[in-house]
């Protein structure tokens, strides 16, 4: 049964996963726990049916003699997108069902059966792969995901010790025929060079392993040096400023720029990216840009590199509007506009009553904008080029009261419009790309 008493065993089937089951369950059952085995079914292989039905009768018998394990299961649905390895998409789609499994059964702990060999395949496949620190740091003994504890108990332990347990209790396991087929580049490693390696070198093995745990020491002050680096070069909205971090030497630059990338990207930062950005950036003009992994793009605005995400089609507003009302905090949603309104109360911004009744409209021309108390209102256009702020950040709708301009995004609510008051409400537009992060509120 589900409870803190219990934590979770990927179980693929196979003989490593076998023996680390079988072994968990044996201490779980000394220590008055409970495992749960977690197995993805993922629909390649034409005998994975079998293969759950073998996984769930060898639980069947181990409960009946006494070891406390308890099977779960999952099938993947959808299929790799074009051009996408089965490899990564298989292995993606297996730790996103392996989180919701645990999560239902209440295991915050998942153990894996990785071992040494596969330590070092991972550390060789991510050097042929150009792979930096983080990338041959390979595979971490425990990391935290998605608030489970990802382990692997055996990461320093030789395959033959494994094997010399399987044998010892006698244990079944599956054979996965396609851990033979040579169209994936770790079974063209483990069954063609491996074996020649281990023959010339035989301590590569143990070797590989340390360095992946020297690359992991190498990774995590890289990622130190990023955040010192960061505080002087990447401003608080998440900018890079070019100015300081052309003044970081070379190899500090190119740090910098991967851990800034990858924090914005979610993904890994390809080397032809970040090889560009260090030869093109520091002599850019204003307006130079650069795609982005996963769409979007990096652009240069006044010595500033700024991610902006994709981009739609124009999204004209109606041709009668219908009235806003944006008197009360919350976040309000527009998705002709795909983007929405953030209020919040702040004791100084617009009074509730203005805000009551508001048209949105796109710019028609001629409109006016006053910045400051006490500043000469003028032409929206020159406002925005006198602060600045660049096209992408004018996109959005305008907000009026009758003839009255209350708000532009990038610019804010004109100074007619604030007061200090205790209700006074701040406004912003949030486009698409900002609206995941906001705070959410009433729509």
């Amino acid at each position: 049964m589900p409870g803190a008493a219990s934590f979770a065993v990927a179980a693929s089937g196979g003989r490593d996963s076998t023996a680390l089951l079988h072994c968990a369950a044996r201490v779980a059952r000394a220590a008055g726990l409970r495992v749960h085995a977690l197995h993805v079914h993922h629909g390649l292989q034409p005998a994975a049916d079998a293969w759950l039905a073998a996984l769930g009768a060898q639980c069947r018998r181990w409960t009946r003699a006494g070891l406390p394990v308890t099977l779960h299961h999952a099938r993947l649905q959808g299929a790799p997108a074009a051009g996408e390895s089965v490899e990564a998409w298989a292995r993606r789609e297996r730790y996103r069902a392996l989180a919701g499994l645990a999560r239902e059964a209440g295991c915050g702990l998942v153990l894996l059966a990785h071992h040494r060999r596969d330590q070092a395949e991972t550390v060789l496949l991510q050097m042929l792969r150009g792979g930096g620190a983080r990338a041959t740091a390979a595979m971490p003994r425990a990391a935290q995901r998605d608030g489970i504890v990802w382990a692997r108990p055996w990461i320093d332990q030789p395959r033959e010790a494994i094997e010399a347990y399987l044998h010892r209790h006698r244990l079944r396991w599956i054979d996965d025929p396609s851990n033979a087929d040579a169209r994936f580049a770790r079974n063209r490693l483990r069954h063609g060079a491996w074996p020649a390696l281990a023959r010339t070198f035989p301590d590569s093995e143990t070797a590989l392993a340390q360095s992946a745990r020297r690359m992991a020491e190498a990774a995590e002050c890289c990622a130190a040096l990023a955040v010192v680096d960061a505080a002087a070069a990447v401003t608080s909205d998440g900018v890079l400023d070019r100015a300081a971090w052309t003044s970081l030497a070379p190899a500090r630059r190119a740090n910098l720029l991967r851990h800034w990338l990858a924090a914005r990207t979610g993904d890994g930062v390809r080397s032809t990216l970040v090889d560009r950005l260090l030869d093109e950036l520091p002599g850019a003009r204003n307006g130079a840009r650069w795609p982005m992994p996963g769409g979007g793009w990096l652009v240069l605005h006044e010595g500033r590199l700024h991610p902006r995400p994709p981009q739609g089609g124009p999204r004209p507003a109606p041709a009668e509007a219908e009235p806003r009302d944006l008197s009360r905090p919350g976040r309000f949603a527009e998705p002709d506009w795909g983007g929405a309104w953030l209020v919040q109360r702040s004791g100084r911004g617009a009074p509730p009553e203005l805000l009551s009744v508001l048209t949105l409209h796109a710019r028609r021309g001629g409109e006016r904008f006053q910045l400051a108390a006490g500043s000469m209102p003028r032409g929206l256009k020159k406002q925005y080029q006198a602060r600045g702020v660049p096209e992408w950040d004018r996109d959005g709708p305008l907000l009026s009261s009758g003839a009255r301009l209350v708000f532009a995004p990038g610019l804010g609510l004109d100074a007619r419009c604030i007061v200090e008051r205790a209700d006074a409400l701040e406004l912003r537009w949030l486009a698409a790309g900002d609206v995941a992060g906001s705070r959410q509120g009433g729509d």
